[in-house]
């Protein structure tokens, strides 16, 4: 078929701004990035082509939510115990942790907002509230724990994105339209006819798109194809068609790179606040679980201080019974130890039930699916690392610890991000007080083309053969006549162009928005500026309260090592004493009763020392990496460590 056909015209119209827009089509940059950890949830890949075609009309794929719990847990289960070291504790939270992994999901949050950013929209901004720690475990103070120091994204209100219906993303536009018209004449002379009837197919693309210079680009392709049934016209139906080439760059309010692309700067900002809100998490977590750990670990010693107590007690009730027995001590003396062993009982009762408290809120944190598990809900834990004090306290310079937190605390390194991001807001909040000042240009190539009309008018007489015959058209200009092929070659060939510069400008005479919104920023950033300091002193008390808590637990930890001893030898004495008669039962129990107190007093001062420990940790931002956490193996949720060797089986 001919593109000389009326039909084939419009498609031809089309085929034509599709070329002129495959280019960009095939230059679209990849909307998500690659995420080296294929477990993390993320947003999926651009697809090859040609499915790569339908991939700006799809949406990312996200993963399902996974709850299976990983290999580690099960392979440390033996004969209904979970054999657990701190390492393995930890690498089950990374892992299994659902507030860890929870906050997975802001890495694809903050790539969503940036490819939202590269088509020229508004973030939305990441969420910064982190969890504390693991619900019902005992108390710990986390640092920074709620707030990581960077709000969503502030005043981007003042800074709209880009003018509404303008986008860095192009867009092609068209429209095709069919319509009859019938218009009564009240002037024959000029038109022909008494009522003028028009047939037109209208067929009309566009392509645009905006720039991070601020300027903006149209390319429109017009083309009207219409039929009149006018003799008058002298070609009939006639085609119309126009290529026109608008080009508006803002030169003050608007203008330049900085200015256009900082939105896309603070949504990569927040690609950098996305592992500090994660690391925050992470710290959070582990924090808690170390903490959990050696409480479950302090816990299991005052079972065996308590237990202690019931044999020595269960051993003086049968002693007095004996003696009872054979008349050298007073009944009384049997209902006396008979109460010691009742009360020490019901203290290791509830010493055995806090172990079990603890060791279902640590199964809960180290699983994804709670305790659904038969299998890991029965199980006992059993706590292989010991509570290890250092006979010497490592000493550090206060100066050192306090600059070490400065640099790795991620509370104070995302605040540092908002204060980059209010700089950013208010280059934009500046740019907004110039005035609008924008060149405009204009080429627009316009082309007519179309058969000599064949509407023959009203018939008229002919002197010359005496008859009267129908009025033909006039004639027409032979460059006219002719189809489609030349309206492209008059386009392309630009026969008829036409060309438009200009300047539009437009001053304020007050700018009050504007100012407000500069003095609003500006504030804003004195404001985080101020915040950043108000988190360094802090950290700077943080630090010392936590050294001075590690110091006081070992001053507590080392009394009451000494006060056991005591409490050992004055147990061991009385009970010599007793065999020669030289004290009494009841001065035997109390004794017993200090040292059992003496027992609990050093499990107590060696959870407190470790606490300290923790806290401190917290306090320079040094849990990570004093746990061995590596932060990639952490972000992608796979520890590839292995487990450590279970005990033997006899243990």
């Amino acid at each position: 078929m001919s593109c000389e056909s009326p039909g084939i015209r419009p498609f031809v119209a089309l085929l034509c701004v599709a070329l002129l827009a495959s280019p960009m089509s095939f230059a679209q940059p990849p909307s998500g990035q690659e995420n080296p950890h294929p477990l993390t949830p993320q947003l999926g890949s651009d697809s090859p082509w040609p499915s790569g075609f339908l991939h700006p009309y799809t949406p990312h794929p996200v993963p399902p939510v996974n709850l299976s719990n990983s290999a580690r847990l099960g392979s440390l289960i033996r004969a209904g115990r979970i054999y657990l070291s701190l390492s393995d504790t930890i690498a089950l939270a990374i892992e299994n942790n659902l507030d860890v992994e929870v906050e997975r999901y802001v890495f694809p949050m903050a790539e969503a907002d940036l490819l939202r950013t590269k088509s020229g929209a508004s973030p939305q901004g990441i969420s910064t509230a982190v969890l504390p720690g693991i619900a019902n475990a005992p108390g710990l103070n986390i640092l920074g724990s709620t707030s990581a120091g960077l709000p969503a994204v502030a005043s981007l209100a003042q800074l709209p994105s880009l003018p509404l219906g303008e986008s860095f993303d192009p867009f092609i536009n068209s429209t095709v339209s069919w319509g009859h018209t019938t218009a009564p004449q009240s002037n024959t002379v000029f038109s022909g006819t008494t009522s003028l009837v028009t047939t037109a197919t209208t067929v009309n693309s566009s392509i645009g798109q905006t720039f991070a210079t601020g300027g903006t680009a149209l390319l429109t392709f017009s083309n009207l194809d219409q039929y009149q049934n006018s003799y008058r016209s002298t070609i009939n139906p006639n085609i119309t068609s126009s290529l026109d080439l608008t080009i508006t760059q803002p030169l003050l309010q608007g203008f330049g790179l900085a200015f256009n692309n900082r939105l896309i700067r603070i949504a990569k900002n927040d690609l950098k606040a996305a592992d500090l809100v994660f690391k925050q998490q992470l710290l959070n977590t582990v924090a808690n679980v170390v903490s959990l750990y050696w409480n479950l670990v302090a816990a299991n010693l005052n079972v065996d201080v308590k237990k202690q107590a019931v044999d020595v007690s269960e051993k003086l009730y049968r002693d007095n019974q004996k003696q009872v027995e054979v008349g050298t001590l007073a009944p009384i003396e049997v209902v006396r130890a008979e109460a010691q062993l009742a009360s020490d009982q019901q203290a290791f009762v509830q010493a055995e039930s806090a172990v079990l408290q603890l060791e279902t809120i640590l199964k809960s944190a180290l699983s994804r699916d709670g305790l659904t598990d038969p299998a890991v809900t029965e199980a006992r834990v059993v706590a292989t690392d010991p509570i290890r004090i250092p006979e010497v306290e490592p000493v550090e310079p206060m100066q050192d610890l306090i600059a070490r937190a400065i640099d790795n605390r991620p509370d104070l390194a995302q605040s540092r991000v908002q204060v980059d991001n209010s700089r950013i807001v208010l280059e934009g909040t500046r740019n907004a007080l110039l005035p609008s000042l924008s060149f405009i240009g204009d080429i627009r190539n316009n082309a007519l083309a179309g058969p000599q009309n064949a509407v023959l008018g009203p018939p008229a007489f002919n002197s010359t053969t005496g008859q009267f015959a129908p009025t033909p058209a006039p004639i027409a200009d032979p460059y006219f006549v002719g189809g489609y092929g030349d309206i492209l070659a008059q386009l392309f060939g630009r026969n008829f162009p036409n060309y438009t510069v200009g300047l539009n400008l437009t001053i304020p005479l007050r700018n009050r928005a504007a100012q407000a919104n500069m003095a609003t920023a500006t504030l804003s950033l004195r404001q985080n500026q101020l915040q950043i300091q108000r988190e360094i002193n802090q950290i700077r008390v943080d630090v010392q309260n936590a050294i001075i808590a590690l110091q006081e637990a070992r001053a507590q930890y080392q009394a009451a090592v000494k006060q056991r001893v005591l409490e050992e030898q004055t147990v061991d004495a009385d009970q010599k004493k007793l065999a020669l008669g030289a004290t009494t039962v009841f001065q035997l129990i109390q004794d017993q009763r200090d040292l059992s107190t003496a027992g609990e007093n050093v499990v107590t001062a060696e959870a407190t020392y470790i606490q300290a420990r923790v806290q401190l940790d917290i306090a320079t931002g040094m849990t990570l990496q004093n746990n061995n956490v590596e932060f990639d193996q952490a972000k992608s949720g796979i520890v590839p460590k292995p487990p450590n060797p279970l005990p033997p089986v006899n243990r």
